[in-house]
């Protein structure tokens, strides 16, 4: 009777560990979080269909335009997953609202729209790692008071990935800016990173680092820096400078699919005079 009640024990244990290693593997990603700074181009490597509300309230130095500058942003992302691994994502579009009223810069219109899609090519449960490439096209349908609509739109290819250990998880993102208007837009390459640690469902902490270098000079503006993300100006005095910001935050998991995002950053990298500091909310609910 001893021996039954041992090996049912053993057995016991056994299923629960395979169970427990089963979890672990198939849902490494449950504990995950979506980037929240850099909103339009630090993609997550996640295949999920979502819909992403969003607001960014950014703040340029008087260095920039001889004046503070405040700028706000309006939008929502939507991302919808057509198979386990290929997702369309449409990432910018939305309100834009620059300045102050009463200031000398005060104006407001709609963004350019930008879509594609992404493929996860390679996924492991057992490593806990994904690379997942993609692409997104950018038509330039917005308001030029809001410095959208110049040139013939633009072509943005990225490549995401994510490494995790357990509650711990690195995101990266390499890609670049396209234009198919050299002379209105100009050209460059980006790189993101974020580490995050899941302490709980309530608190999500993240670092971040975000940058991009110009390749080139357009003719659009005679101006010495470049729009971070949202803004493409086709400066002149640009080429080979690189910009950049650090930021940080935390997520919180309200319910099992939605999720609040809070990032503030600030500019450390280059000329910080585009980058003065922003601040970032986003939920994200996913279905």
């Amino acid at each position: 009777m001893t021996k039954s009640i041992q090996s049912q024990v053993a057995v016991a244990v056994a299923l629960a560990t395979i169970t427990a290693t089963t979890v672990l593997a198939e849902g490494w990603q449950d504990n995950a979080i979506a980037p929240v700074t850099n909103p339009i181009f630090f993609e997550t490597p996640m295949i999920q269909s979502e819909v992403r509300p969003l607001f960014i309230y950014h703040q340029l130095d008087s260095g920039f335009l001889g004046q503070p500058i405040d700028v706000r942003v309006y939008a929502i992302q939507l991302r919808y997953a057509l198979t386990d691994r290929l997702a369309l994502i449409a990432t910018k579009d939305g309100y834009v609202d620059i300045g102050k009223k009463g200031k000398a810069l005060n104006a407001d219109g709609w963004a350019d729209i930008a879509a594609g899609l992404k493929y996860a090519l390679f996924q492991s449960e057992d490593k806990q790692f994904i690379v997942t490439p993609g692409f997104t096209i950018e038509v330039p349908t917005g308001n030029r008071d809001v410095f959208q609509g110049n040139g013939s739109g633009e072509l943005n290819l990225f490549v995401s990935a994510m490494k995790g250990w357990d509650n711990l998880h690195l995101t990266g993102t390499v890609g670049g800016r396209i234009p198919f208007d050299g002379d209105k837009e100009n050209s460059n390459i980006r790189y993101s990173g974020m580490l995050d640690y899941f302490v709980s469902k309530w608190f999500i902490p993240y670092v971040s680092v975000n940058a991009f270098t110009t390749l080139g000079n357009a003719e659009a503006l005679p101006f010495q820096s470049e729009g971070f993300d949202l803004i493409n100006f086709g400066s002149s005095d640009v080429s080979g400078r690189t910009q950049g910001a650090i930021g940080g935050g935390f997520r919180t998991r309200i319910l099992q699919d939605l999720d609040f995002g809070f990032g503030y950053e600030w500019g450390v990298i280059g000329r910080n005079d585009i980058f003065k500091n922003r601040y970032t909310f986003d939920l994200i609910w996913r279905f």
